[in-house]
């Protein structure tokens, strides 16, 4: 997940310079944070491989390198929303998200065994560290405010948007909501599950989600 998020974020990178699509180039951003979000659980996955056990995480810090990320993806992708809902309060959006971002960041780096809790595997090494938010944290509530203003936004918004229009532009904004839809539903289920084989049909349809907004953003 960490790396291939990574690369797709990188690949709408790159083609929003050699097509110069701004949005894109927010696209992008908006994956290469949500593929960071995995970067503790691939530190772990590497220490596996090489040592045969988990990496020792007594710190805490593999939520903090998990969660540091979360704000990058919620404040890109408001940026999205916002430029081609409402452009003319953009900033104004921009700016709380960024506020909110930086809340987060310093709740979770101040208290990082009152913002993550662990499910460590019964048997070292045989599975990877789970984490999660711990629930009635200021972080917890700032990530249910993230996730559900991507939700109305991406979701609802570019799904009512849709609605209103026809032809090509119509079809622009459905795939956008359902990209939306897609990858916050599965946000949310990643945070229920344990890791195992359902996890891997989650993520895979939260990295499917990025054909959906390449499908929406890209010029025609």
């Amino acid at each position: 997940m960490f790396v291939l998020t990574c690369l797709i974020g990188l690949f709408f990178i790159y083609r929003s310079r050699k097509i110069n699509a701004d949005l894109l180039l927010y696209l992008g951003l908006t994956y290469f944070f949500a593929g960071l979000i995995y970067f503790g659980d691939f530190l772990d996955f590497i220490t596996i491989l090489l040592t045969g056990t988990n990496v020792d995480n007594s710190s805490g810090f593999i939520g903090v390198l998990n969660w540091m990320w979360f704000p990058g993806v919620a404040i890109f992708a408001m940026y999205i929303a916002a430029e081609i809902l409402t452009p003319e309060k953009k900033w104004y959006i921009v700016g709380v998200f960024i506020i909110l971002g930086i809340i987060f960041d310093l709740f979770l780096f101040l208290d990082p065994a009152g913002s993550v809790t662990y499910a460590n595997p019964t048997v070292p090494g045989e599975d990877l560290i789970n984490d999660n938010l711990v629930e009635d944290s200021v972080v917890y509530f700032l990530a249910l405010i993230f996730l559900l203003s991507i939700i109305v936004f991406l979701g609802f918004g570019f799904l009512i948007r849709g609605i209103q229009t026809k032809g090509s532009i119509r079809k622009k904004f459905i795939y956008l909501s359902i990209g939306a839809f897609v990858y916050t539903t599965g946000g949310i289920l990643d945070g229920l599950f344990s890791p195992g084989i359902i996890l891997i049909f989650i993520r895979s349809a939260m990295i499917g989600s990025s054909a959906l907004f390449y499908l929406g953003l890209r010029p025609t």
